[in-house]
C-alpha cells in the first residue's frame, strides 16, 4: 500500500475503536486508546493510536491529533519504564508498506529494550494471551493513576 490513499474504516485498529474487534487496554481517554501489541517485539511492547483521527499515516494526520498521541506516548512509555524497570525505550513509527507499517491506521510502538535482549521479530511470536492479560492489569493500575 503506497503512502496516498483511502482510509480503510475496516482496519483492525478502527475496529478496535469502535468496539468490534478485542484489545488489551492499558490506557484510553477521548482522543487516544493504548493497548499491548498481540504480537510483541519486546516484553510490555505497546501501541499507542488516535481514536478522533482517520489517519493512515503521519502525512495525514492534523497537528492536534498527532499531539495527543504523542502526550500518550510518552505517558505509556513513562508507565512501562515505572513497571518493567527496562534499560530502554524504543518509540517508531512506520509510514507506508516499505517502511514496514502492516496496519494503515497511525499507530506508535512503544517498545522496552532490555539489556542482553534482541528485538524479536514483529508479527513472527503471538503472545501468551493469560500473560498478557496480567501485564495489562499491572499497566492500567499504572496508568490510571
Amino acid at each position: 500500500m503506497s503512502l496516498i490513499g483511502q482510509y480503510d474504516t475496516d482496519n483492525i485498529f478502527a475496529k478496535i475503536i469502535r468496539g468490534e474487534a478485542p484489545c488489551f487496554k492499558i490506557y484510553e481517554d477521548e482522543d487516544v486508546l493504548a493497548f499491548l501489541d498481540l504480537f510483541p517485539q519486546s516484553y510490555g511492547h505497546s501501541l499507542v493510536i488516535p481514536k478522533r483521527a482517520a489517519a493512515r499515516n503521519i502525512l495525514e494526520i492534523d497537528s492536534d491529533n498527532l499531539a495527543k498521541v504523542t502526550a500518550a506516548v510518552q505517558k505509556v512509555a513513562r508507565a512501562l519504564v515505572d513497571e518493567l524497570q527496562p534499560a530502554g525505550v524504543q518509540v517508531a513509527q512506520f509510514n507506508g508498506a516499505p517502511a514496514g507499517q502492516t496496519v494503515f491506521h497511525l499507530h506508535m510502538h512503544v517498545i522496552p529494550r532490555f539489556d542482553g535482549e534482541g528485538l524479536g521479530i514483529h508479527a513472527a511470536n503471538k503472545a501468551d494471551p493469560v500473560e498478557l492479560e496480567k501485564l495489562q492489569a499491572r499497566l492500567s493500575k499504572r496508568l490510571q493513576g
